[in-house]
């Protein structure tokens, strides 16, 4: 599965949405559940995933799954 597939499925388990209406536009502005609970749960879900540690900036940062996909491309492929 590639990483982007692997965010989408991560986002719509922690939001609890079809992962067919999940994409990497995806933001708090297009999916009502995205909270800050679950911006936490989505950051925890995605550390365990791809073996990777955010800073508290990067976690500020991640405001889109385009936004999150291109903050792990940068931390696998430094």
């Amino acid at each position: 599965m590639q990483q982007a597939d692997s965010i989408r499925q991560i986002a719509g388990d922690v939001f609890k949405v079809p992962v067919e209406g999940v994409s990497l536009s995806s933001s708090p502005d297009t999916i009502e559940s995205w909270d800050s609970m679950h911006h936490l749960e989505l950051v925890l879900a995605l550390e365990q995933e791809f073996d990777i540690q955010f800073s508290p900036e990067e976690i500020e940062q991640l405001l889109s799954l385009e936004l999150v996909n291109d903050i792990i491309s940068e931390k696998l492929n430094p």
